[in-house]
């Protein structure tokens, strides 16, 4: 197989090649190796790559994802005995003593973990830009930021040099990146994927993990193999009635859908965008489910004050935590600025504004419910604003203090934050591109434990709207990276 064939197929396609026999896993292994290195120096989405795995390959024939390359994001997922540096010189040499649980199911799903991929610092940015590996540059044009945190997946699987990467999400960072670099992103409910044994709750609940992807069917496949709840987990929350493959074979029922491009915090909504997404709403009308303009209504400023909280104290305390463990200090040789900023704020936090945040929580959970009892869908878009310049959203700048580091990022993306205190299932989806050819993502949400529905309505719409054979510049698809 060439990279010119490799890059047409999907994971399922290349799991299904594996297990007919018509390749090998460390065939596989040696294409993306191949493509990573000839798509990384124009991208900088890869920050370390696994070489060592074509020593000790162990695949199993006949799992959902034999042999399908892989690459993790450099945050919270824990492989043993591998680097977890969380884009930050603090961490710098950090090793996980042993594997997540979600790490162990990624590879009883037969995906071969081959690398790792750049976050910024802490993930606490919503592009890929940090001081210790540089920035990730979008695979569309390279001038431009690809989202974040989960910036060094999207990059490489938009390019084509795997077909799916671990993201997590604790404020949009797989939806963001999804939007901007055209992909499949989605943020399942609180409490779908374990995120043990390190945590409970991922950001006290904002956080959770899941993967990055360019088909439908890839994202539901892999949900379906690491759903569920692992020994000691805080709760579980209602399962699948079958698998969420399935679903998207199935017929979508008439959804009452609710649209807004009005942004909660009142930030400026791109007009282009604006105008995509009533465009998306409407077809969803001509396909027959009932659509009308509608959003939740939230106390905008108690959710922001509780978001900032819990984001700060946690960071905070990873920090602390770190740098004993790493024999560092906490100042401007270790962190970027603004994460110093975060820091300091974090400790200076007192107990009781901990259980005013998740007071906030139960209180914006419970409005946002409300009209989940009214509509089955909202419709938003992904982000306010198509990509930025790298550097727009610069984490050194010496201005911000926690409150205008969080205001200055989430005017990108105002849309994404209140669905993960909500802890519903919300996924962006790559339908239309802007005038110059830049992705624009759209976002569904549904209510919690509903990622089935979701499922089925994007089936229909990736039917309706297919993205399949849109690719970007830096990418596979061109023959000055794959060589055909």
């Amino acid at each position: 197989m060439k990279l010119s064939e490799y890059r047409n197929y999907d994971a399922l396609g290349l799991a299904d090649l594996v297990n007919n026999g018509d390749i090998t896993a460390v065939e596989l292994a040696k294409l993306t190796f191949e493509g990573i290195t000839a798509l990384n120096p124009d991208l900088n989405g890869v920050v370390e790559v696994f070489e060592d795995q074509m020593d000790n390959f162990a695949v199993t024939d006949n799992t959902p994802f034999a042999g399908v390359p892989f690459l993790v994001k450099d945050l919270i997922l824990n492989i043993e005995g591998r680097n977890s540096e969380m884009g930050s010189r603090l961490c710098q040499g950090m090793t996980a003593p042993y594997n997540s649980h979600l790490a162990t199911k990624y590879e009883k799903a037969g995906l071969v973990t081959l690398g790792r991929t750049a976050t910024p610092e802490m993930g606490f940015n919503i592009t890929t830009e940090s001081l210790v590996n540089g920035p990730t540059r979008n695979p569309w044009n390279t001038e431009l930021m690809p989202g974040g945190s989960s910036g060094g997946s999207a990059a490489m699987v938009a390019s084509g040099a795997v077909p799916i990467a671990h993201g997590t999400d604790g404020c949009g960072s797989i939806r963001i990146p999804a939007g901007c670099c055209g992909l499949v992103g989605l943020k399942p409910s609180r409490g779908r994927i374990s995120l043990g044994p390190n945590t409970g709750e991922g950001l006290n609940g904002l956080g959770i993990e899941h993967v990055l992807t360019r088909s439908l069917r890839d994202s539901a496949a892999i949900l379906d193999a690491t759903e569920g709840p692992m020994p000691g987990d805080p709760y579980s929350i209602i399962q699948p009635h079958r698998s969420y493959l399935s679903e998207l074979n199935q017929t979508c029922e008439p959804l009452k859908v609710g649209f807004t491009s009005m942004a909660w915090s009142g930030d400026h909504v791109d007009a282009e965008i604006a105008e995509k997404t009533k465009k998306i709403a409407l077809l969803c009308a001509d396909m027959g489910h009932y659509v009308e303009e509608a959003s939740p209504r939230i106390d905008y400023g108690s959710f922001r004050e509780a978001t900032i909280a819990f984001w700060c104290s946690n960071v905070a305390l990873w920090i602390n935590q770190i740098s004993e463990v790493m024999g560092r200090p906490v100042n401007l040789a270790t962190l970027e600025t603004t994460t110093l900023a975060c820091h300091q704020y974090g400790r200076e936090m007192k107990a009781t504004d901990m259980v005013a945040a998740f007071s906030v929580m139960n209180m914006v959970s419970r409005e946002v419910a409300g009209f989940f009892e009214k509509y089955d869908v909202l419709i938003t878009p992904t982000t306010a604003l198509l990509p930025q310049k790298i550097g727009t959203y610069n984490s050194n700048d010496t201005t911000l203090d926690a409150h205008g580091w969080f205001d200055h990022i989430f005017s990108f993306a105002p849309f994404t934050a209140l669905f993960n205190m909500t802890g519903q299932p919300a996924i962006s989806l790559p339908l239309s591109l802007s005038a110059t050819g830049l992705p624009i993502g759209t976002q569904f949400i549904g209510a919690s434990g509903c990622e089935d529905m979701l499922f089925r309505l994007s089936s229909q719409l990736e039917q309706a709207v297919p993205w399949a054979d849109r690719h970007p510049e830096v990418s596979l698809w061109n023959e000055k990276y794959s060589g055909s």
